[in-house]
């Protein structure tokens, strides 16, 4: 099974490039920003508890987290694999993905990271809040959850480096480019 797990900033590109993952590798997209749009649209008990978090840029608790996310891998069980996007965002919740794969007789594969300056993310959010309306890319609430980013989340990437399954790409530059050199490392897989 091919579990990859891209990495980086609101706004790196993440969602852009991992539609092409799916499309070319055949694999399941999990997006946990996603996940929890749509539970907060659904109204379900899960949307009404993170609901107030995301508003306010804040993460969401690693037990709710997690929990959603290995239902989510249980309603595929016959994925090629899985392209996990804004998850892990703790050290805990990436020993808790991995026990969970473990348990499932997979692992991650690998994990890349899109590197993209604070400037540039900034003109990207706002780009896409104008395009889609999404709540979270006003200015202040998309400033800090870059914050949160590069001060807690971006923590979590020394542990995949100490596993040697870390591998940055420059976020920056042309979509096809930046895709092609995604393609070059997931073909070593």
């Amino acid at each position: 099974m091919l579990n990859l797990i891209l990495f980086g900033p609101p706004g790196a590109g993440k969602g852009t490039q991992s539609q092409k993952l799916i499309e070319k590798y055949q694999l399941v997209h999990i997006s946990t920003g996603d996940l929890f749009r749509a539970h907060i649209k659904n109204q379900t008990e899960l949307g009404k508890q993170v609901s107030s978090l995301i508003a306010n840029g804040e993460l969401v608790p690693d037990q709710i987290t997690i929990a959603m996310l290995e239902e989510e891998i249980d309603k595929n069980p016959d994925a090629k694999g899985f392209v996990f996007d804004g998850f892990p965002r703790t050290i805990p919740q990436a020993e808790e993905l991995d026990k969970f794969l473990e348990s499932k007789g997979s692992e991650i594969c690998g994990v890349i990271a899109l590197d993209v300056d604070q400037d540039e993310l900034l003109k990207r959010i706002a780009i896409r809040q104008k395009e889609s309306g999404r709540a979270d890319d006003e200015a202040d609430k998309s400033k800090k959850r870059i914050d949160e980013y590069f001060n807690k989340i971006i923590l979590v990437l020394p542990y995949y480096e100490a596993q040697q399954k870390l591998t940055k790409i420059n976020g920056i530059g042309d979509i096809e480019d930046i895709f092609g050199q995604i393609c070059g490392v997931m073909d070593q897989y």
